[in-house]
Formats: C-alpha cells, structure tokens, sequence
C-alpha cells in the first residue's frame, strides 16, 4: 500500500495541543451547582470501588515465582479474578458519569487481531474503552507503577511496562511487545494508543510505531465522545457522560508495510482520521513541545521567535528598539571571544533593551530549560521573522557563525546546532538534510542554500517557519513585515530595511 499524503501540518489546521473549556454563563451555573454536588459525591463513590479492586488485582499475581510472573495468567486467577475486577473497574467509570456505552462494530478476536489501536486519546478517562476490550494488556509508563491502585491493575493486567528515560527499558519494552503480539494467542489481546500523548481531539497526530512493529494486523477502534469531556470537575458535573466506541474492520499490513512500521502506521493513522472526519497530521510531542515533523526537521507549532517578538512588544519595544537589539546581539556573537554567544537572563534583558527582567527570564525560557541562552538562537530565530534580512543574508550569517574553523564549510554536527538556531528548537535528525545538501562529504553555503530554496521539503521549511508572516504586526500597531524584508505603513507604503551581511 502507498503512502498518501498527509496534510500539511501549520496553523490552518487545528491545534491539537491546546485544550479550550467554553462554557456558556448558563453552563458555567448549572457546572457549580451540580459539581458542588455530584463531584464530591461521585469521587468518594469511585475512590471507594478502586480501594475494593485493590487487595483483589494484587491477589492475582500473588504467591507466583517471577518465572510464573512473565507468563500469562491461568486457572482460577483468570476465571474468577478477572471478571471481578472487571466489574469494579466498569462501576468505578459508572460512579464518574460514564452511565452506559456505545459500542459500534465487533472487536477481532486475538488472532484476527493481536493488538487494538484507539484513537483519539484525549485523557485518562479514555482507559474506559478497557470495558468493551475485556481489560485488554496495555503500555504504561514506569512511574505509574509506584501510584496507589494503579500500580496494582497495571500489575494485575500483565502491562508491558517502560521508562521513557532509559534506552534500555525502551527496547526491553519493544522486544516483550513484539514477542506478545506475534506469539500466537498465547498472549492477551493488547490495548494502544498510538498517538502516545492526550490531545484535545481535533486532528489525528503522528502515530508512533510501537503497535505495527510486529507487522501484525491490528483493528483500529474510534471514541466518540458527543458531550463534553474537558476535564474531571466538567466532565463529573454533567448528569451523564455519552461515549461511542467504534470498532473499524481488522487492517491487514501489505508486504511493504510489515517492511515499513511507519508506513504501516501513517496509514492507519489516515484511515482512522477519514472515518473520524478529521485532519492526520504529522504533529508529535518532543521534550513536551508540540512539533511538526518534516524532511527530519522538528519544526515547533509554537515558533519561540513569534512568541519573543510578542513578548518584545507587551514590554514596549517598537520595530527599530528590536532591531538595534539584534544589532547588538549579532555583534556580540561576532566579537569572536570565548563564551560570547552563551547570556544569562540579566545579560539578555541588557542586550534587548528590556525594562521587565522577568521578560528576558521567559525568553531564555523559549529556548533553554535554564537562564542560559545561546544568542545565536535568538538572533537568528528572530530577525528571520523580523524580515529585517533576506534569507539568503540570514543564512549567509548563520553559516559564518557555525562554521567554527572558518573552512566554508559545515559538519553535521554544525548542521544540526545552525538548523536548530534557524528554528529555535533543538534539531537531532538532520541526517537527510546533511545528505541532500553536501557532496563528497562538503557541505557548503552555496549548497545548502540552495537545497533550502529549491528542495521541495526544505523549500516548504524555509517559506512557512524562517520567513516573517506578519511578524511586525507583533511589534508596532499598523505596521507589518512583508516576506521580502520590507517594512509596510498603514498606509501601504514601503521603506527598506538594512541587510544583515
């Protein structure tokens, strides 16, 4: 099966990060009445039904070697523990709201379909499709294990647990998976959510590959929720909570796609998308930022350059405020002296000309985990959205900055640091770039300009994410940044700015 197109993933699709309550005045009364009401009483009812499940999902593995322990369970404590706590757990989501469910559609049996994927995922609350899967094996993380009666069902379900942390746990992880998925019935049906993180529901993001690893055939399964379910409190103080879940016909891997898990996966991912009336996108999670994925690069939905040139503004500065602080800040990169290009918060408020300190703390904060910022990031980032450089001058500098031996020419190493400054965001797979723009292993500045002007992956990157849209909009009231550099009146008319050479 080919691979189809995906759509574009920019801003004139939803924001699946974003979650928005909206709630009328009449919503918003009848939400504290009733959650003054139903809230406390239904959180006492369910926390009393998970304290019950407890002692009974630690009993099932109780007593048993670890050799016994890594083998599914049998006899008595799978005929007569598993529909007791199958019970309790359905009457813990009965107590919250979850009054009856919709199922459309007919769940594969295992070896139709070793492993369901469920989609969208947009809170913990969506564990309630277990019910209808007959508490079907899952992934979890590690630290869920340490949590009260949680860690007692995970033990109970015989989860595959991982430590997102260790390299190692993740492919102990991926080896127990594929090990379970391709056993033959032996093991359980398994339970995913591929997108691996919540959303709020409004597009499909990428799917990560764990699932189709095995090249096994899996059965996608849709939640429908048609009344709200934005969070505990609203979702608690509503008289009932309507869940449809929706099981889609078994889909069977092609040859290629057992070949390609990510292949597999996009596909699914479409399929799943279509039938929800939904964008796929290739929107994932890194370090907990939203990014698209594209030509390898990891291009943030949030740009941290359009979020400083708004900070910029709320603190005063006008058009030529922030480009005589670039000035300074590109002459302290070039001043050539050791540790110039690394500022601390106080010395980044100094550079921009910032009266609020906590300002420049949040900027640091747009690119670094700590007060310590690479200007070169910020300097390139922003003055790519402030159009106050063509590209081709803005790229002519960044390449000066990063080619640290002065030999014309970059490493991949300096590919991947001068990519992550254009963008603002770290970048860890510049692989396919380093190789479309070197030859015999030189990558030079005419190259990777051109590739970036010309490419039609990279060509995208640089026309959507390192070109100003409006980028002055964000500094002076009825003034605006063209996507040639030039500075546009409310009236329309043109002045030039300067050229970063």
């Amino acid at each position: 099966m080919e691979k189809h197109d995906c759509h574009s993933a920019t801003h004139e699709y939803p924001h699946p990060f974003i979650h928005k309550v909206k709630l009328t005045r009449a919503q918003r009364i009848r939400g504290i009445i009733l959650g003054s009401i139903l809230f406390p009483l239904r959180v006492i009812v369910a926390a009393l039904f998970f304290l019950i499940s407890w002692p009974l999902a630690r009993l099932r593995l109780a007593g048993l070697p670890e050799e016994d322990r890594s083998r599914p369970v049998k006899g008595w404590r799978l005929w007569l523990l598993h529909p007791i706590v199958w019970l309790l757990t359905r009457a813990v989501f009965f107590s919250l709201g979850f009054l009856w469910l919709k199922v459309k559609g007919r769940r594969a049996d295992l070896k139709e379909a070793p492993v369901l994927v469920v989609a969208p995922h947009s809170g913990f609350l969506d564990i309630v499709v277990l019910f209808p899967a007959q508490l079907a094996t899952v992934v979890s993380r590690s630290e869920n294990t340490s949590l009260p009666v949680i860690g007692a069902l995970l033990e109970f379900n015989q989860s595959v647990i991982v430590s997102r942390k260790d390299p190692e746990s993740r492919k102990k992880a991926v080896a127990q998976l594929t090990e379970r998925l391709t056993s033959g019935g032996y093991w359980p049906q398994m339970l995913m959510f591929p997108e691996g993180t919540t959303t709020n529901g409004s597009a499909l993001i990428k799917f990560k590959p764990g699932a189709f690893l095995a090249g096994v055939p899996v059965q996608p399964v849709l939640l429908r929720y048609p009344n709200e379910v934005e969070a505990l409190w609203h979702t608690t103080s509503q008289f009932y909570t309507n869940l449809t879940v929706e099981f889609l016909p078994v889909y069977k891997p092609s040859q290629e796609e057992k070949n390609d898990p990510n292949l597999y996966a996009d596909n699914v991912q479409k399929l799943m998308a279509k039938a929800l009336g939904i964008p796929a996108t290739d929107y994932v999670m890194e370090g907990r930022v939203p990014v698209n994925k594209l030509g390898g690069l990891s291009l943030p939905l949030d740009s941290p350059a359009r979020e400083t040139l708004s900070l910029l503004h709320k603190d005063g500065l006008g058009v030529h405020e922030v480009e005589a602080a670039l000035d300074r800040m590109i002459d302290r990169c070039q001043s050539g002296a050791q540790g110039t290009v690394q500022a601390s918060a106080e010395e980044l408020a100094s550079l921009l000309g910032l009266t609020d300190k906590q300002t420049a703390a949040r900027i640091c904060g747009l690119y670094s985990k700590d007060e310590i910022v690479d200007l070169r990031q910020v300097y390139l980032s922003v003055a790519a959205l402030s159009g106050f450089a063509s590209f081709k001058s803005l790229l002519h500098t960044a390449f000066t900055l990063f080619d640290k031996e002065g030999k014309g020419s970059l490493s991949a190493e300096e590919l991947s640091d001068l990519m992550g400054a254009l963008l603002g965001f770290p970048q860890h797979h510049t692989a396919e770039l380093y190789t479309q723009a070197s030859s015999q292993g030189q990558l030079t500045e005419e190259r990777l300009l051109r590739v970036l002007t010309t490419h039609p992956t990279y060509q995208r990157v640089a026309n959507e994410y390192m070109q100003p849209k409006e980028a002055g909009s964000l500094l002076a009231s009825g003034k605006a940044v063209n996507n040639n550099g030039n500075m546009q009146n409310s009236n329309g008319s043109f002045h030039y700015k300067k050229k970063v050479e």
